[in-house]
């Protein structure tokens, strides 16, 4: 399990409440369930549509189950990006 910030932007900011808080996960589908669980409602419909990089690295269409988190990472959501 590693330890590192999420941060948000755009809607998901709004929806969360917060601009950025901390991970402990192993995975970015760890994380992101840990983020739905102490902000049920709109941020988990808002996570739907985003997209998100993992230490500067698009995550694109890869199953965030494989997606590993580093210690001291950083896991930015983002609203989609234009054209994909």
């Amino acid at each position: 399990m590693a330890a590192g910030t999420i941060r948000f932007w755009a809607a998901a900011k709004s929806a969360a409440g917060v601009g950025e808080e901390p991970y402990a996960a192993g995975t970015l589908a760890e994380a992101l369930d840990a983020v739905r669980e102490r902000h049920p409602g709109e941020l988990t419909r808002v996570l739907q549509r985003c997209s998100f990089l993992v230490d500067g690295d698009p995550v694109g269409k890869r199953n965030h189950e494989t997606v590993r988190l580093a210690e001291g990472g950083t896991v930015e959501v983002l609203p989609p990006f234009a054209g994909g």
